[in-house]
């Protein structure tokens, strides 16, 4: 992805977000916080099942109401419209969360 496209998605994703995705290095990062370990899960089982949707699944780990997403695409060795596709994702799930803090 050519810089200045780069710049140009992450602004698009970032657009009236408290809490913006960070460029770092070859990722895209964010981090949700939910009310509790519950909701955290459940946020994950949906995401889920867009990543297999696209065919390009995050990395992220679990502690407890945190989930911490990093995302780039592999195969290209950078960032890809995939991952702005499946970050846009997790946002509406995140949007659609009951419990978060």
């Amino acid at each position: 992805m050519r810089p200045q496209d780069l710049v140009e998605q992450l602004r698009e994703l970032n657009q009236g977000l408290v809490e913006p995705w960070v460029l770092a290095g070859a990722r895209i990062e964010k981090t949700f916080v939910f009310a509790d370990f519950k909701a955290a899960m459940a946020f994950m089982q949906r995401v889920a099942e867009h990543a297999e949707a696209l065919d390009h699944h995050p990395e992220w780990r679990n502690v407890y109401a945190r989930v911490e997403v990093g995302l780039t695409t592999h195969s290209t060795g950078g960032l890809s419209a995939l991952d702005f596709a499946l970050a846009a994702k997790m946002e509406d799930e995140y949007r659609l969360s009951p419990a978060q803090p």
